[in-house]
């Protein structure tokens, strides 16, 4: 079972990365609220499971999967509103990166690893 400890530390690197994902959207026009609330929502759902999965793979793994997992609502968005092939991708790729970096923050910064199997 996660520890309070780690499901905190990856939810607030979740929101913190969802605002920077806003943000970094934000640089190609403006963001209706729905989509900022879906980005910082949807990106602190992604540390929430990141901080509550006990997935028995590697940390680096985890992120990744994770990242991508939780991104994949995103790219079919980004589709539907028909934007390029870039934006589909950028999405692919900052889900990737945050998902791995609330894992490396969360497991060596702060030191809250997902539990070892007995």
């Amino acid at each position: 079972m996660a520890s309070g400890k780690r499901v905190g530390i990856a939810t607030f690197w979740g929101l913190v990365f969802g605002v920077i994902s806003w943000l970094l959207c934000g640089l190609s026009g403006p963001v209706p609220w729905s989509g900022i609330l879906a980005i910082i929502t949807g990106t602190a759902v992604m540390g929430f499971a990141i901080g509550i999965s006990a997935w028995k793979i590697s940390w680096f793994l985890h992120g990744l999967i994770m990242g991508l997992i939780f991104r994949i609502p995103s790219v079919f968005t980004a589709i539907w509103v028909e934007k390029g092939l870039m934006d589909v991708l950028w999405t692919i790729v900052t889900g990737l990166a945050f998902g791995l970096l609330i894992e490396l923050l969360t497991s060596f910064v702060f030191k809250a690893r997902m539990p070892q199997s007995k």
